[in-house]
Protein backbone atom coordinates (compact mmCIF):
# COMPACT_ATOMS: atom_id res chain seq x y z
CA UNK A 1 0.00 0.00 0.00
CA UNK A 2 1.57 3.25 -1.09
CA UNK A 3 1.14 6.53 0.78
CA UNK A 4 -1.58 7.31 -1.73
CA UNK A 5 -3.36 4.09 -0.79
CA UNK A 6 -3.08 5.00 2.89
CA UNK A 7 -4.74 8.29 2.02
CA UNK A 8 -7.42 6.43 0.06
CA UNK A 9 -8.14 4.22 3.05
CA UNK A 10 -8.38 7.18 5.39
CA UNK A 11 -10.57 9.06 2.89
CA UNK A 12 -13.06 6.18 3.06
CA UNK A 13 -13.52 6.68 6.82
CA UNK A 14 -12.72 10.39 7.22
CA UNK A 15 -16.41 11.33 7.19
CA UNK A 16 -17.09 8.81 9.97
CA UNK A 17 -14.15 10.15 11.98
CA UNK A 18 -15.53 13.69 11.64
CA UNK A 19 -18.94 12.50 12.81
CA UNK A 20 -17.24 10.97 15.85
CA UNK A 21 -15.51 14.26 16.66
CA UNK A 22 -18.86 16.04 16.43
CA UNK A 23 -20.70 13.52 18.59
CA UNK A 24 -21.95 14.90 21.94
CA UNK A 25 -20.10 12.15 23.81
CA UNK A 26 -16.79 13.37 22.39
CA UNK A 27 -17.55 17.08 22.58
CA UNK A 28 -18.73 16.50 26.15
CA UNK A 29 -15.25 15.25 27.04
CA UNK A 30 -13.57 18.50 26.01
CA UNK A 31 -16.32 20.67 27.45
CA UNK A 32 -16.33 18.69 30.70
CA UNK A 33 -20.10 18.45 30.35
CA UNK A 34 -20.36 14.71 29.72
CA UNK A 35 -22.31 13.11 32.55
CA UNK A 36 -20.12 10.74 34.59
CA UNK A 37 -22.76 8.02 34.23
CA UNK A 38 -22.30 8.05 30.45
CA UNK A 39 -18.52 7.89 30.74
CA UNK A 40 -18.87 5.03 33.23
CA UNK A 41 -21.15 3.20 30.80
CA UNK A 42 -18.53 3.66 28.07
CA UNK A 43 -15.71 2.34 30.29
CA UNK A 44 -17.69 -0.75 31.30
CA UNK A 45 -18.50 -1.61 27.70
CA UNK A 46 -14.99 -0.82 26.52
CA UNK A 47 -13.58 -3.21 29.10
CA UNK A 48 -15.89 -5.93 27.72
CA UNK A 49 -14.91 -5.02 24.17
CA UNK A 50 -11.17 -5.04 24.87
CA UNK A 51 -11.26 -8.67 25.97
CA UNK A 52 -12.74 -9.59 22.58
CA UNK A 53 -10.40 -7.19 20.78
CA UNK A 54 -7.45 -8.96 22.40
CA UNK A 55 -8.71 -12.23 20.92
CA UNK A 56 -9.08 -10.58 17.51
CA UNK A 57 -5.50 -9.33 17.71
CA UNK A 58 -4.35 -12.79 18.73
CA UNK A 59 -6.09 -14.12 15.60
CA UNK A 60 -4.15 -11.55 13.54
CA UNK A 61 -0.97 -12.85 15.16
CA UNK A 62 -1.89 -16.43 14.25
CA UNK A 63 -2.36 -15.44 10.59
CA UNK A 64 0.76 -13.26 10.34
CA UNK A 65 3.22 -14.64 7.76
CA UNK A 66 6.16 -12.71 9.26
CA UNK A 67 7.44 -13.46 12.74
CA UNK A 68 7.91 -9.77 13.61
CA UNK A 69 4.24 -9.12 12.86
CA UNK A 70 3.19 -12.21 14.77
CA UNK A 71 5.12 -10.91 17.78
CA UNK A 72 3.69 -7.41 17.38
CA UNK A 73 0.05 -8.47 17.31
CA UNK A 74 0.60 -10.90 20.17
CA UNK A 75 2.12 -8.05 22.20
CA UNK A 76 -0.79 -5.80 21.29
CA UNK A 77 -3.25 -8.47 22.42
CA UNK A 78 -1.62 -8.39 25.84
CA UNK A 79 -1.66 -4.59 25.82
CA UNK A 80 -5.42 -4.61 25.13
CA UNK A 81 -5.95 -6.64 28.30
CA UNK A 82 -3.73 -4.19 30.19
CA UNK A 83 -5.81 -1.33 28.79
CA UNK A 84 -8.91 -2.97 30.27
CA UNK A 85 -7.12 -2.96 33.62
CA UNK A 86 -6.36 0.76 33.17
CA UNK A 87 -10.09 1.34 32.80
CA UNK A 88 -10.53 -0.30 36.19
CA UNK A 89 -8.70 2.61 37.79
CA UNK A 90 -10.95 5.14 36.08
CA UNK A 91 -14.04 3.16 37.03
CA UNK A 92 -12.94 3.09 40.66
CA UNK A 93 -12.93 6.89 40.66
CA UNK A 94 -16.47 6.73 39.33
CA UNK A 95 -17.57 4.47 42.17
CA UNK A 96 -17.56 1.12 40.39
CA UNK A 97 -15.28 -1.77 41.33
CA UNK A 98 -13.88 -4.30 38.85
CA UNK A 99 -16.06 -7.20 39.95
CA UNK A 100 -19.28 -5.21 39.68
CA UNK A 101 -18.27 -3.80 36.27
CA UNK A 102 -17.38 -7.25 34.93
CA UNK A 103 -20.78 -8.58 35.98
CA UNK A 104 -22.67 -5.91 34.02
CA UNK A 105 -24.11 -7.19 30.73
CA UNK A 106 -22.51 -6.69 27.35
CA UNK A 107 -24.84 -4.38 25.43
CA UNK A 108 -26.03 -4.81 21.80
CA UNK A 109 -23.48 -2.57 20.07
CA UNK A 110 -20.58 -4.02 22.04
CA UNK A 111 -21.74 -7.55 21.23
CA UNK A 112 -22.20 -6.75 17.54
CA UNK A 113 -18.83 -5.01 17.13
CA UNK A 114 -16.90 -7.69 19.01
CA UNK A 115 -18.65 -10.48 17.11
CA UNK A 116 -17.86 -8.81 13.79
CA UNK A 117 -14.16 -8.51 14.58
CA UNK A 118 -13.92 -12.06 15.84
CA UNK A 119 -15.71 -13.40 12.74
CA UNK A 120 -13.52 -11.48 10.28
CA UNK A 121 -10.25 -12.27 12.02
CA UNK A 122 -11.19 -15.95 12.31
CA UNK A 123 -12.49 -16.57 8.79
CA UNK A 124 -10.94 -13.84 6.66
CA UNK A 125 -7.50 -13.45 5.16
CA UNK A 126 -4.66 -11.76 7.00
CA UNK A 127 -5.31 -8.59 4.97
CA UNK A 128 -8.98 -8.63 5.96
CA UNK A 129 -8.13 -9.24 9.61
CA UNK A 130 -5.69 -6.32 9.76
CA UNK A 131 -8.15 -4.00 8.02
CA UNK A 132 -10.90 -4.94 10.49
CA UNK A 133 -8.83 -4.20 13.60
CA UNK A 134 -7.22 -1.06 12.14
CA UNK A 135 -9.96 1.51 12.95
CA UNK A 136 -9.69 0.87 16.68
CA UNK A 137 -6.05 1.92 16.41
CA UNK A 138 -6.28 4.63 13.78
CA UNK A 139 -9.48 6.41 14.79
CA UNK A 140 -8.55 6.48 18.47
CA UNK A 141 -5.19 8.03 17.62
CA UNK A 142 -6.86 10.70 15.47
CA UNK A 143 -9.56 11.34 18.08
CA UNK A 144 -6.87 11.56 20.77
CA UNK A 145 -4.99 14.17 18.74
CA UNK A 146 -8.20 16.11 18.15
CA UNK A 147 -9.19 16.09 21.81
CA UNK A 148 -5.71 16.98 23.01
CA UNK A 149 -5.85 20.20 21.00
CA UNK A 150 -8.90 21.21 23.03
CA UNK A 151 -8.16 19.59 26.37
CA UNK A 152 -10.70 18.96 29.11
CA UNK A 153 -11.43 20.80 32.36
CA UNK A 154 -12.31 17.43 33.91
CA UNK A 155 -9.10 15.68 35.10
CA UNK A 156 -10.59 12.20 34.67
CA UNK A 157 -11.45 12.89 31.04
CA UNK A 158 -8.07 14.49 30.44
CA UNK A 159 -6.33 11.34 31.68
CA UNK A 160 -8.32 9.30 29.18
CA UNK A 161 -7.46 11.76 26.40
CA UNK A 162 -3.75 11.67 27.30
CA UNK A 163 -3.67 7.90 26.82
CA UNK A 164 -4.73 8.07 23.17
CA UNK A 165 -2.90 11.31 22.36
CA UNK A 166 0.44 9.98 23.63
CA UNK A 167 3.52 9.48 21.47
CA UNK A 168 3.66 5.87 22.66
CA UNK A 169 0.21 5.16 21.26
CA UNK A 170 1.03 7.02 18.04
CA UNK A 171 4.07 4.76 17.57
CA UNK A 172 1.92 1.66 18.06
CA UNK A 173 -0.56 2.88 15.45
CA UNK A 174 2.20 3.72 12.99
CA UNK A 175 3.58 0.19 13.32
CA UNK A 176 0.19 -1.29 12.43
CA UNK A 177 -0.18 1.12 9.51
CA UNK A 178 3.20 -0.08 8.24
CA UNK A 179 1.81 -3.63 8.22
CA UNK A 180 -1.28 -2.41 6.37
CA UNK A 181 0.99 -0.72 3.84
CA UNK A 182 2.89 -3.95 3.22
CA UNK A 183 -0.14 -6.17 2.78
CA UNK A 184 -2.12 -3.50 0.94
CA UNK A 185 0.62 -3.19 -1.68
CA UNK A 186 0.19 -6.91 -2.39
CA UNK A 187 -3.60 -6.97 -2.33
CA UNK A 188 -5.32 -7.61 -5.62
CA UNK A 189 -8.57 -5.86 -6.54
CA UNK A 190 -11.05 -8.11 -4.68
CA UNK A 191 -8.91 -8.32 -1.54
CA UNK A 192 -8.31 -4.55 -1.55
CA UNK A 193 -12.07 -4.04 -1.78
CA UNK A 194 -12.59 -6.39 1.16
CA UNK A 195 -9.99 -4.47 3.18
CA UNK A 196 -11.83 -1.22 2.47
CA UNK A 197 -15.19 -2.75 3.35
CA UNK A 198 -13.97 -4.11 6.69
CA UNK A 199 -12.20 -0.84 7.51
CA UNK A 200 -15.36 1.16 6.90
CA UNK A 201 -17.62 -1.26 8.76
CA UNK A 202 -15.39 -1.25 11.83
CA UNK A 203 -15.16 2.56 11.67
CA UNK A 204 -18.95 2.71 11.69
CA UNK A 205 -18.96 0.52 14.77
CA UNK A 206 -16.57 2.98 16.41
CA UNK A 207 -19.14 5.76 15.95
CA UNK A 208 -21.89 3.45 17.17
CA UNK A 209 -19.87 2.57 20.26
CA UNK A 210 -19.63 6.22 21.36
CA UNK A 211 -23.29 6.76 20.50
CA UNK A 212 -24.35 3.70 22.50
CA UNK A 213 -22.46 5.00 25.53
CA UNK A 214 -24.09 8.41 25.20
CA UNK A 215 -27.53 6.78 25.02
CA UNK A 216 -26.56 4.39 27.83
CA UNK A 217 -27.77 1.60 25.58
CA UNK A 218 -29.33 -1.51 27.05
CA UNK A 219 -31.15 -4.49 25.64
CA UNK A 220 -34.74 -3.50 24.79
CA UNK A 221 -36.21 -6.85 25.86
Amino acid sequence: MTERNRERLWASIDGIYRRICEHPFVTGLTEGSLEPSRFRHYLVQDAHYLHSYARALAACAAKAPIEAELAMFAEHAGAALAEAELHAGLLAELGLDVETAAALPVTPTTQAYASYLLAVTASGSYAEAVAAVLPCYWIYARVGEHLQRHGSPEPLYQRWIDTYASQDFAAVVEAVLAVAERIGAQAQGPEWNLMCRHLRTAARYEWMFFDAAYRMEDWPV
